[in-house]
């Protein structure tokens, strides 16, 4: 590997690690407001809005200047988003616009990693990608429990460098996980700096009215590819059930287990630890040309987030978090690849990322609608989880069924095709 590739790992292990942290504050924060469930379910929602809002144009932004410096910009809109939760009363708000710092940043990220490395070497990137970013996963939220644990800030309290009642009053929990988050995304930042320039020439951004023609463009394209399609469905459908599923565990962890928002962030810890397992199991045993072969874990992981409504055990549950965390990483590492490999063949690095981030936050928003809809309407966690295993359980057949028909149907392009990825495999 390139040793920019190193950089981009330090980078995204610390801008993954504040994210992390940063919702389990916001779902404190929101509880200690006393919101109501529908506006802690919606946190995914507004955290992922502006990625299909700017899908359009945010891969021209990573296509048209370094990504680098693309991701060191979204940082700081990140910290301005921190900045609005510790000075505001408004969380959702501020956590959408640490969605807007994402959005941007997403097809910066994995668009270099098709610049930097050739296509023989992206399953392996994507794995330590991925596994990287269980790792800070595991380690956001183990942090986030502790920050807006009462240690945290009964020990800023106890320094005695602040006036006494400035001290009582503005020193709470959430505001010093908020600032020690803060800190994080500075280092993310500063990783960011030192990222290496690809060589690539830089595009120029076009107007609105192009971008927009052409977003769509790219988009249909991936879409009647018949190896892209199968690649964006899956994702789609994995992060869009993905997404909710943060919230839906601490849910579940609070109903089926009597568990508070600390505690189960040990249950999401155990998912991300299980999606690590299945990272490290795929980029070891699978490669382009057989990524296909995933699809068939996409219906087990449905049945296994349906099983999970008659779990009242914690060393059950336990069991229950690494299976569907290993399931979903062995399956989205070839997967990704895959996808990346068709959109870069097909269109540019940051447009082809652009395009998956549209239809995988499309499908995120559609869940969380789904998810705080159903707790709107006084819907259980249990019933919100047997829905969401449904759905994936279904469509995932439907996804294998037509990449069997695209075989039957269209056997020299899939044929041409498969050669091609043949030839890039590890």
């Amino acid at each position: 590997m390139q040793h920019g590739f190193y950089e981009v790992m330090k980078a995204q292990f610390f801008s993954s690690l504040a994210d992390n942290a940063l919702f389990v504050v916001a779902v404190a924060l929101l509880r200690n407001q006393g919101a109501p469930e529908w506006q802690q379910a919606a946190l995914v929602s507004v955290f992922a809005v502006f990625y299909v809002v700017l899908a359009p144009v945010a891969g021209a932004l990573a296509d048209r200047f370094p990504k680098g410096q693309v991701m060191f910009a979204s940082n700081a809109i990140k910290v301005l988003g921190c900045l609005m939760l510790l000075f505001g009363d408004y969380p959702l708000v501020a956590y959408s616009v640490v969605g807007l710092g994402a959005a941007i940043y997403a097809p910066a990220k994995y668009g270099i990693l098709t610049e930097m490395l050739p296509p023989s070497q992206l399953v392996r990137a994507n794995g330590w990608i991925e596994g990287l970013t269980i790792g800070s996963i595991l380690s956001g939220l183990a942090l986030g429990g502790v920050l807006i644990g009462t240690n945290a800030s009964d020990w800023v309290r106890n320094l005695d460098v602040l006036p006494v009642d400035f001290a009582v009053t503005a020193i709470t929990a959430p505001r010093v996980a908020t600032t020690f988050i803060i800190l994080v995304y500075l280092i993310a930042a500063v990783f960011n700096l030192r990222i290496p320039r690809t060589g690539v020439a830089m595009q120029p951004m076009p107007g609105l009215r192009f971008l927009l023609s052409d977003f769509l463009r790219c988009n249909a394209l991936l879409w009647r590819d018949k190896l892209g399609q199968i690649s964006l469905a899956t994702t789609t459908l994995f992060w869009g059930a993905g997404g909710p599923l943060r919230y839906l565990v601490i849910a579940w962890g609070a109903a089926a287990l009597g568990y508070g928002v600390p505690d189960s962030t040990q249950l999401m810890g155990l998912v991300a630890l299980g999606t690590a397992i299945g990272v490290v199991a795929a980029s070891h045993t699978m490669s382009l040309d057989n990524a296909t072969d995933v699809l068939p874990i996409g219906i087990i992981m449905g049945v296994t987030m349906i099983a999970m409504i008659f779990v009242t055990q914690v060393w059950v549950a336990a069991l229950f978090m690494l299976l569907l965390g290993a399931l979903g990483g062995f399956m989205v590492v070839p997967m990704n690849a895959l996808l990346q490999h068709r959109g870069h063949v097909l269109m540019s690095a940051g447009r082809s990322i652009a395009v998956q981030n549209l239809n995988e936050q499309a499908g995120i928003l559609v869940f969380s609608a789904l998810s705080a809809g159903l707790s709107a309407m006084g819907a259980s966690v249990f019933v919100v989880l047997t829905t969401f295993g449904l759905i994936v359980g279904v469509s995932m057949y439907q996804i294998g069924r037509l990449h069997k028909a695209n075989l039957r149907k269209h056997p020299d392009e899939l044929t041409r095709l498969l050669a091609t990825a043949r030839s890039n495999k590890i």
